[in-house]
């Protein structure tokens, strides 16, 4: 009898676990002529986990709004592997207002994590930003 094995992930797939190569979904966003332009919250969530898994700090500052941005990104912890993204839910309320709700899952120093967050999005001018968790708290992993 044979076994099937998983197909493997092609070597430049997208982090954020789209169907596509990086270049052609996140990649998009974080340089070149659509840079900074996710069409709705969900794409913007997905570059921005994708930005961390790349260690994009200044892409993820310029997509923060202001209000709840930090100062400063530090670097991620050394070892630190993201394992992948899952989006539970995303909607809009209105042209302007969204929410995100996911789990993204990391493993540091042998143990796994999970985040599990409802993010806040908000478009000023034209752009997307991520404004904080829904709990009202600004997080550091949105």
């Amino acid at each position: 009898m044979r076994h099937r094995s998983a197909p493997l992930p092609l070597p430049d797939a997208c982090p954020c676990g789209r169907p596509a190569a990086y270049a052609d979904c996140c990649g998009r966003y974080h340089a070149g002529p659509l840079a900074l332009q996710a069409p709705d919250p969900e794409s913007l969530m997905r570059s921005r986990y994708s930005a961390f898994v790349k260690d994009l700090r200044s892409y993820l500052l310029a997509t923060w709004h202001s209000e709840t941005r930090p100062a400063e990104i530090e670097a991620p912890e050394p070892g630190l592997q993201w394992l992948g993204l899952d989006v539970r839910r995303a909607a809009q309320s209105d042209a302007d207002h969204g929410v995100v709700e996911f789990v993204a899952r990391s493993k540091l120093g042998g143990r796994a994590h999970r985040l599990h967050e409802v993010s806040t999005f908000v478009r000023e001018d034209g752009h997307w930003l991520y404004v904080r968790a829904a709990d009202g708290s600004p997080h550091s992993r949105g």
